[in-house]
């Protein structure tokens, strides 16, 4: 019996992360051919052009990372080839990571030990 109830468990979890993919390949064709009209052709990082067959290589950045914000004017979106979007990406979880500043935000000091504290002093002594 426990193999049946796994099996089941096993196609239920299929279908659902089916009908998931579906649902965001939905979602990512509405806002993508939106943002094709919107938008010129290029990259805007790299400033590289798409036409034709190339034109699978640029995608929609959404610039707050929510995907679920797709406002009709387009306004947080821009076009980026798949190679400055990887970058972006990467640098936004690098930043989450590192404990750094994320893009955008504001940027804490690296230390407050000063290593060099109180050496003119001792300087002075030496000198006299």
């Amino acid at each position: 019996m426990p193999d049946k109830a796994n099996e089941e468990r096993s196609e239920k979890r299929k279908q659902t992360i089916e009908e998931v993919r579906r649902e965001q390949a939905r979602r990512e064709k509405g806002y993508r051919e939106r943002a094709l009209k919107l938008f010129p052709w290029v990259c805007a990082r790299c400033g590289r052009e798409f036409s034709g067959k190339n034109l699978r290589l640029l995608t929609v950045h959404h610039k707050d990372h929510n995907h679920d914000n797709n406002p009709p004017d387009g306004s947080n979106w821009e076009l980026l080839c798949v190679y400055c979007h990887d970058n972006e990406h990467s640098r936004y979880l690098d930043a989450e990571w590192s404990d750094g500043p994320t893009p955008g935000g504001e940027k804490k000091p690296a230390s407050t030990y000063k290593a060099f504290a109180g050496l003119d002093a001792l300087l002075k002594d030496k000198k006299e």
